[in-house]
């Protein structure tokens, strides 16, 4: 035998060592338990398995049931959300069609304190109309000033015995759109 041939036999041997680990050949741990399950599970085994699934499901199902939920009650408060910002842009768009018509209000009450009454069907029927949607005339009198509807321009003495200061003449007529102040009134007061 050369030498070349035992050196070659040797790394040979070196490199079978190095590959080959005998528990692994034989299907054994580092602890020289089966690596590999041997074969169809006990009935315990089997249950137990089946249990930790189960319970691995209901986990599962249990998150994605909270996910849908999420999901709805998002969608519903987007919707209630969307309906409401609708409900204030229609609010918001006859109460400018209404603020538009105060003029024409104006013109028919200053004919009609002129003395022309063919105009007061027509003023009727347009508050009417505007009353159903919203419109509320702000021209009493003799009601406690309130500065957040009435607008005073002009006073007068009180009598001693007035309790605050009262409206004491309209000027002219407010308005309030669904609770909302679109005009004040113009008012003299008395107090």
């Amino acid at each position: 035998m050369s030498d070349d041939s035992t050196d070659t036999e040797l790394a040979d041997e070196v490199i079978d060592a190095e590959l080959v680990d005998d528990d692994a050949l034989f299907g054994l741990g580092s602890d020289g338990v089966d690596a590999e399950p041997r074969g169809p599970l006990s009935d315990e085994e089997a249950l137990v398995e089946t249990v930790e699934l189960a319970q691995r499901l209901e986990a599962e199902k249990n998150e994605y049931l909270d996910l849908a939920r999420r999901v709805q009650a998002d969608f519903e408060n987007y919707r209630k959300r969307t309906e409401a910002q609708r409900v204030e842009i229609v609010s918001q768009a006859t109460a400018r069609l209404a603020t538009e018509l105060l003029p024409v209000l104006d013109a028919c009450e200053a004919a009609e304190a002129h003395g022309l009454e063919d105009v007061a069907p027509i003023h009727g029927q347009l508050l009417q109309m505007l009353a159903k949607h919203g419109l509320v005339p702000v021209s009493a009198v003799d009601v406690s000033f309130d500065p957040n509807i009435h607008e005073a321009v002009l006073t007068e003495e009180a009598a001693d015995d007035d309790d605050g200061p009262t409206v004491a003449e309209v000027l002219r007529t407010g308005y309030l759109w669904n609770g909302r102040v679109i005009r004040a009134a113009m008012v003299k007061v008395r107090g």
